[in-house]
Formats: C-alpha cells, sequence, structure tokens
C-alpha cells in the first residue's frame, strides 16, 4: 500500500497538472506495451505496431524498456518535472542530471534486477544523450500518434477535479480520487507494489492526471524530490473517431474543434492539441458559437470554452 501523508500546509498546495505529461506518458505507454490483456490499450497496441518494425523504433523500445521495465523500479530521472513544459524541455533537464544522482538511482536499479554492463555509462552520464534520443523515438512513435485523444481524456479528467476543487476545496478534490484511492484524512491511500509511506512535509503534491497509467498510481522513487503522484484517468467514455458526418456539415476543422471542446479547454490548448493557430482557433469558435453548439468564458487573459446541450447532442 502506498499511504501519502499531509498536514495543513499540504492541502493548501495541492494543485493539477496543467496538461498530460509527455515523458510520464512515454515511459508509461512503453510500458504498456509489454503488457498483453488491458483491452483499454488493444486497439492503440495495434496501430504502434507497424512503427514498431523499424529498426531504430524497436531499439529504441527495447534500450528504455531495460531502464524500465513494468511492475518494477525505474529511476526518477526519466521524468523530470520540467516535463510540465514540454517534450524538449523535459529532454534537456533530463540531459542534466547531476552525475550523483545518476549513480544513486542507477544503484537503485541494480538491486532489484541484474543490469547489462551499458549501464555503467548511464551512472557515469555518459549514456544520458542515447536515452534522451531513445526517449524521443518512443514518443513520436507510442505517444504523438495518440496525442489529441490523452490530451482530451486528461483535459476532461482535470476539469472534473477543477470543479470539485472549486466547490468543495482540497479535500473535495482528494475525495474524487475514488476509488483508486481512499481519503481518510489526513491520509490518502492507495494500492501499490510494495509497502510504502510518503510523508509530504508541507511541500504539498503534484497530481498528474495520465493516460498511460493503468490500475494503481506512480509516485517519484526518491521522497527528497518535490512529491509527484501520477494517476489514471478514466478509459470508459474514451473518443471514438471523429465522425464522418459531423466533418461533412462543419468541415473536418471546425468538426475536430467541436470534438475537442469536450475537454472544456482553453483556446491555447485548443491551437496546441489540434495543431493550428490560435487564429483559426478563434475563427472556428465564433461560428461554433454562433450557432448555439458552444459557449466562452474569458477568465483574465485565458478563454475557456464548453459544450452547450446542443453541441453534446450533436457529438452524441
Amino acid at each position: 500500500m502506498l499511504r501519502i501523508h499531509f498536514t495543513d500546509h499540504d492541502l493548501a498546495r495541492v494543485r493539477i497538472a496543467a496538461a498530460p505529461d509527455p515523458l510520464w506518458e512515454t515511459v508509461l505507454a512503453m510500458q504498456k506495451l509489454a503488457l498483453d490483456g488491458i483491452p483499454a490499450f488493444a486497439r492503440w497496441r495495434r496501430r504502434v505496431r507497424e512503427g514498431l518494425r523499424e529498426r531504430d523504433t524497436l531499439v529504441a523500445v527495447r534500450f528504455l524498456q531495460t531502464i524500465a521495465p513494468p511492475a518494477r523500479y525505474f529511476p526518477d530521472f526519466l521524468t523530470p518535472a520540467e516535463s510540465a513544459d514540454g517534450l524538449e524541455a523535459g529532454l534537456e533537464a533530463l540531459r542534466g542530471t547531476p552525475v550523483d544522482r545518476l549513480g544513486r538511482e542507477v544503484g537503485l536499479m541494480a538491486q532489484h534486477r541484474r543490469l547489462p554492463r551499458w549501464t555503467h555509462g548511464l551512472a557515469a552520464g555518459t549514456a544520458l544523450d542515447q536515452v534522451a534520443e531513445a526517449l524521443k523515438i518512443a514518443h513520436d512513435t507510442l505517444v504523438a500518434p495518440q496525442w489529441t485523444t490523452v490530451r482530451t481524456q486528461v483535459d476532461t479528467d482535470r476539469a472534473v477535479r477543477s470543479r470539485l476543487a472549486c466547490e468543495s476545496g482540497a479535500l473535495g478534490l482528494l475525495d474524487s480520487l475514488r476509488p483508486a484511492f481512499r481519503w481518510e484524512a489526513p491520509i490518502l491511500t492507495a494500492r501499490y507494489p510494495i509497502d510504502r509511506d510518503l510523508h509530504l512535509r508541507g511541500r504539498g503534491i503534484r497530481l498528474v492526471p495520465s493516460y498511460f497509467c493503468w490500475d494503481t498510481p506512480v509516485a517519484l522513487a526518491d521522497d527528497d524530490l518535490p512529491p509527484v503522484l501520477v494517476f489514471p484517468v478514466s478509459h470508459e467514455h474514451e473518443p471514438a473517431p471523429l465522425p464522418k458526418h459531423l466533418a461533412t456539415l462543419l468541415g473536418r476543422t471546425r468538426a475536430a474543434v467541436l470534438y475537442a471542446v469536450a475537454g472544456c479547454p482553453a483556446s491555447g490548448e485548443l491551437a496546441d492539441r489540434l495543431g493550428v493557430s490560435a487564429a483559426a482557433v478563434s475563427r472556428h469558435t465564433t461560428v461554433l458559437r454562433d450557432a448555439g453548439l458552444i459557449t466562452s468564458r474569458r477568465h483574465g487573459a485565458v478563454v475557456l470554452h464548453h459544450l452547450t446541450p446542443l453541441g453534446a447532442a450533436m457529438l452524441g
């Protein structure tokens, strides 16, 4: 079991990640690739198999699976906090991991399993560029093609949690994590591969909803790092591919904008998710708003979009 101990100061410092974390999603996706029998990922596994036929991709994934096999310890340096600012920021932070930290974390890996000889170079810091390149290849093959779905599911979960936090505060937010977690103040408990107590000590915690996390949450192994808790989002209402009739009626890009608004995103998030300009998002949301399919609300510099009942009915 994992037991996370909160103080009053910690409750005031609970925060939710603003977007999916690309390195967490890459590491967890790579692990799910090695696991059969998870129906939620069956269609995704079939889609990525073709990409794995390329030699460079297969070598990169196998290389990473040596460092981070499923359901076992993997080093924290693979998922630096800077990844919250995007893949390149995360990879840059990874390349700058101090050698003393690498030595500690590779040593922990060696306690859990026998390591190949090349990991000596990893402990010395000489293999970090190779790790970063492998993560980039794995991300582009495993995660990037699924990113619209990943972003939609994570945004939807975040919208629900944020609303609960507004209505009921941090206590309501933590209680909403059932059934994967049990909140009995001041301790948040979840099933975990090992028996562990994590004391936050006033630092708070960053909650990271994740598409490729499954069944049990994941926390950083080093208690001295800023606390992070990665937890699975629901796959129960995962969106189907964009309906052809909707694309015919609205045009493909505008239909994709309407589809993406189901996650209650901001305009910048829509542009990011769909790969279009901010000006294009503004044009399409204006048309959808005038048609009564979405509503928009400005909060400071941020414009948030929501489906109307008519828009939800059109999406089915």
